[in-house]
């Protein structure tokens, strides 16, 4: 059973990609708002009818319906408002996300956590250290977020189709966020064959800056987080061993440890089977650090 917790519209758009994917028979949405997850359970199986799709899905409100769960996505927390940063929220959700983990812990020990809620890279940290589990257990989401985008903005700017992209973005997930053009191609073509210089240095820039215009313009980005969620579900459900960029605890690796940041990870149903450390130039290397610092300085002033 995959079990998403945080019934909105995230949440609900991750249960319903999951299921139209069919990557589990039964699906969870659990909140503490009486009556949302039942009703976007209602909603959703009435278009899986027509669609002929037999996943089930329910919605709850205790806790103790996670057991079983084999995959928990945690997207709980209050939601990003106009002109609010990811860490504007980390006070609200600390302590909302430390709750839910203690649940996920007591309920469904041997699941794995993705971590949804912001600021993503902090939030994974406290998931880490609340639950115990082992770091190959416990993987956020917000890099395969960010690579849509900067797929999308590749895509505008070369006209190539979508589907021959292939990008990276790794480092916090946020305003320190590492786009990298340099390990991006164009079916197997270096982008930089592509574009010169200054277009890669705006397309870096636009998917830095997306989250809040798009913020801005509907208050919210549901649809690229919520298909995210379930390509990452879908990695670990199918088996893929697909290298993707997930935020996951640090031991050495980019010589950092004892923090949780996005980085280049085959993922399995063994959750994060492998890091893998590019060798970053100087320039790269700098915004990676300065994110580690940021999450650092973030995580200093949570009491877990």
């Amino acid at each position: 059973m995959i079990t998403i917790i945080g019934s909105g519209k995230v949440g609900g758009d991750a249960a319903l990609f999951s299921a139209l994917k069919k990557l589990d028979d039964q699906i969870l949405l659990l909140d503490v708002a009486k009556g949302l997850p039942q009703g976007e359970a209602m909603d959703i199986n009435h278009m899986l009818s027509e669609q002929g799709i037999d996943v089930e899905v329910k919605g709850s409100n205790d806790y103790e319906d996670i057991r079983g769960s084999n995959i928990v996505v945690v997207v709980a927390g209050s939601a990003r408002k106009p002109g609010m940063t990811r860490m504007d929220l980390l006070k609200i959700n600390a302590s909302i996300v430390k709750s839910v983990t203690e649940n996920i812990k007591k309920y469904a020990d041997d699941s794995m956590i993705i971590p949804v809620s912001n600021p993503l890279d902090p939030m994974a940290y406290i998931t880490q250290k609340v639950s115990g589990f082992d770091r190959s257990r416990v993987f956020g989401m917000g890099g395969m977020l960010d690579l849509s985008r900067f797929r999308q903005f590749i895509h505008e700017s070369t006209g190539y189709s979508r589907d021959s992209i292939r990008g990276l973005v790794i480092g916090e997930h946020g305003e320190n966020m590492l786009p990298l053009p340099r390990f991006s191609s164009v079916s197997g073509v270096p982008l930089s064959s592509f574009l010169p210089k200054e277009k890669l240095d705006e397309i870096v820039q636009n998917t830095k800056q997306v989250a809040a215009k798009v913020i801005e313009l509907k208050g919210a980005t549901v649809h690229a987080p919520g298909n995210a969620i379930s390509a990452i579900v879908e990695t670990v459900v199918r088996d893929r061993k697909q290298v993707i960029p997930v935020a996951t605890y640090l031991d050495g690796e980019y010589g950092h440890s004892d923090v949780t940041i996005g980085v280049p990870a085959v993922i399995g149903k063994n959750g994060v089977e492998k890091i893998i450390e590019l060798d970053l130039n100087d320039e790269e290397r700098t915004m990676f650090d300065k994110g580690v610092a940021n999450v650092k300085d973030a995580i200093s002033g949570i009491e877990i």
